[in-house]
């Protein structure tokens, strides 16, 4: 009984990679701003208000516990964690002041771990803002066609973003399990040469090709010979944003499972009355059958 397909992906449908490394040490602060800038939007504004809740409170109990906010109830947590807000911020309404000298030292450390807080998660919310990111949809499969009498690989690509993706360049390579003369099991890469593999503008739709030729590594393959070495074929998108003038990237993948033989996909560019054309969407991933008659 052959296992999930999806235990032998690479790279995910969202476009991230089924790779977990065994040792993760951050050596330096680059590390961790690198990890910030990696972590999802929940996860960091998750850890962004669990930082400063849990900062406040812990000022909050030092005031508590030494007594030494002056105006505050005695006792009171909630004066004191407001106490440390209007510190950490320099609000300073005036109603909560410092009591003690140890009070207004204490005061200064946290003002100090305030200023440099926020401007930590200033920069870190511009970098993430700022950072440019490609959109690319994927078609859900890939298909093997005839094409000029040329038995052909294809899938297709949509720009997502109103933008336009400028010398875009596609890499393609195929990973399979293959074992050496040695006995050796290994995951093997070769690279699937491809019909047209730049674009100049990359703005509505792209159809990948690559010839199944005798040069062609897929060459006399069939559909059962890519199960059995569970291939997957990885696509890497780059090229540069015209927006924010800077490199962007994508990737997809597409298994075994995952490749239509003897299919098509359905056209998608429609022309507009105005002459302007556009993308089928609810089409994009359509595939037919081929009629063998033809």
């Amino acid at each position: 009984m052959l296992a999930d397909p999806e235990l032998y992906r690479i790279v995910r449908r969202d476009g991230g990679f089924n790779v977990v490394s065994g040792i993760r040490v951050m050596r330096d602060m680059s590390d961790v701003a690198h990890w910030l800038l990696k972590l999802s939007w929940t996860g960091f504004f998750v850890l962004i208000a669990g930082g400063y809740f849990g900062v406040n409170a812990f000022f909050a109990a030092i005031y508590l516990a030494g007594d030494m906010v002056a105006g505050a109830e005695p006792g009171s947590f909630s004066d004191a964690f407001a106490f440390s807000v209007q510190t950490m911020s320099t609000i300073g309404y005036g109603a909560l002041t410092p009591a003690s000298k140890t009070a207004d030292l204490l005061t200064a450390v946290e003002v100090l771990i305030g200023l440099l807080g926020f401007a930590v998660v200033t920069g870190m919310l511009f970098a993430r803002f700022s950072r440019p990111s490609a959109r690319v949809l994927f078609s859900d499969v890939a298909v093997v066609r005839e094409r000029d009498g040329q038995p052909t690989l294809q899938f297709r690509m949509a720009n997502e973003r109103g933008n336009l993706i400028v010398d875009a360049r596609l890499n393609v390579v195929m990973a399979y399990n293959h074992r050496t003369a040695e006995g050796e099991q290994m995951r093997s890469f070769i690279a699937l040469q491809l019909v047209r593999e730049r674009s100049p503008v990359f703005a509505l739709s792209w159809t990948a090709m690559h010839e199944i030729d005798p040069s062609s590594p897929l060459y006399g393959w069939t559909p059962e010979h890519l199960e059995e070495v569970r291939a997957e074929i990885v696509v890497t998108v780059t090229g540069i944003d015209d927006t924010f003038n800077q490199h962007v990237h994508s990737q997809h993948s597409f298994l075994w499972s995952e490749v239509r033989w003897n299919h098509r996909f359905v056209d998608v560019i429609e022309m507009m009355p105005d002459g302007k054309r556009t993308i089928a969407y609810e089409r994009f991933h359509d595939v037919l059958p081929l009629d063998p008659t033809e």
